[in-house]
């Protein structure tokens, strides 16, 4: 058994390595080949750096492929540049904008991973005759029971696991995480020591294709009739003002609503039929359960066995929020869970993930799309209602 858990010597195994250009997959790569393994390096063109404007930090256009290009000179690799810009706009930039404008949060990390990188180029890996698909994601995967499972890394300050729930356990089984067990310092200096140039380059963004932090921008630019006009309006009723369009605001803000109303105020819902935003004090925030859609099960146990044991689980319900407890709760054939300590600013469109544990080592039972933020009190009114009163 090699240190892939596959039952071949290093130099008959074939292992694709996924570089992005960045210091985590390099080191991968790097890791690799000092094994002895077959290292193939493929680095995928996700869009064009000239049509969407870049930020310092993005990933997968322009600098980064020539860098990933240069590492793999050094090591002494093959590499290969895919073009995936039709696939990455289909499956993730078109479904991100289709969901801001529902009034959601998306995230266009998740439907990457889920889509592009571990199908799209697993099968890619599975045609050039690899025995595994490597990533320089921080996550720990390991056989258990005779499959391989998924669990929180040495590393928390790290953890990429909220943004790998949706890997199947197909995937799961090709799949290796190299960096599981190091810590951030631990890889550069692994890279510094291979004598890559990227040893020092700075980490790229979560979501490579927004310029400056504007998701309004991006989404003007691909749907150019978007941006109705609506009304602001408080959970009581009155109404505020006027905005140019839900697209600007998300559940949580604060700054930038356009009101003044001599107390602070946090948009609290957003209803894109009736392009109406919903706002109220922090308190209207608390969130204390959540249904779910589109649910990735991963853990060994039925989550109906943890429904009908009322076993707590641990779940995240933002990628910057350590894991709180939860219950797993039956819904007739749907997924609610209810958050033992609740939980402020959830927004349709983020994903909840499931952790047996909360620390270091913790599996990763699964996760799926929040449908909807239930609050037990200061519920918004119905748009309708509002109206109404006025």
């Amino acid at each position: 058994m090699n240190s892939l858990d596959l039952e071949k010597s290093p130099a008959d195994t074939r292992v694709v390595v996924a570089m992005s250009g960045g210091v985590d997959s390099s080191v991968v790569a790097a890791i690799l080949k000092d094994e002895g393994y077959d290292v193939v390096g493929i680095t995928l063109q996700l869009y064009d750096s000239g049509a969407v404007p870049r930020r310092a930090g993005a990933c997968c256009a322009g600098q980064d492929i020539h860098d990933a290009r240069r590492v793999a000179e050094t090591l002494g690799i093959a590499h290969y540049v895919l073009d995936y810009e039709d696939r990455f706009r289909r499956d993730v930039i078109d479904p991100f904008a289709e969901s801001y404008l529902a009034g959601e949060t998306p995230i266009p990390c998740v439907a990457c991973n889920q889509t592009v990188k571990f199908r799209d180029l697993l099968e890619t890996a599975r045609d050039l005759g690899a025995d595994a698909l490597a990533t320089g994601h921080y996550i720990e995967t390991r056989a258990v029971d005779g499959r391989r499972a998924m669990f929180r890394p040495h590393d928390l300050d790290r953890d990429q696991s909220y943004f790998l729930y949706g890997t199947t356990r197909e995937q799961l089984d090709f799949l290796r995480f190299p960096l599981g067990r190091l810590t951030k310092p631990e890889t550069r200096a692994l890279a510094e020591k291979h004598g890559l140039a990227i040893a020092a380059k700075p980490d790229s963004q979560d979501i490579c294709f927004v310029a400056s932090g504007r998701y309004s921008d991006v989404i003007r630019k691909l749907r150019p009739d978007a941006g109705a006009p609506g009304e602001i309006v408080h959970l009581d009723g009155r109404r505020l003002g006027t905005h140019d369009g839900i697209l600007n605001f998300t559940i949580g803000q604060r700054r930038g609503i356009g009101v003044a109303a001599g107390e602070p105020l946090y948009v609290v819902a957003l209803e894109p039929k009736t392009a109406t935003v919903v706002v109220g004090p922090r308190e209207a925030l608390l969130t204390h359960r959540l249904t779910l859609r589109d649910v990735n099960w991963l853990g060994r146990r039925t989550p109906d066995s943890y429904a009908e044991t009322g076993t707590e689980v641990f779940v995240r319900v933002r990628s910057t929020r350590p894991p709180a407890p939860a219950r797993i709760v039956g819904d007739d054939g749907g997924w609610s869970v209810e958050l033992l300590g609740g939980e402020s600013g959830v927004a349709p469109g983020q994903a909840c993930v499931f952790y047996d544990g909360e620390g270091a080592g913790a599996e990763v039972l699964g996760g799926g799309v929040i449908s909807e933020a239930q609050r037990a009190e200061l519920r918004p009114q119905p748009a309708a209602e509002i109206r109404a009163a006025g």
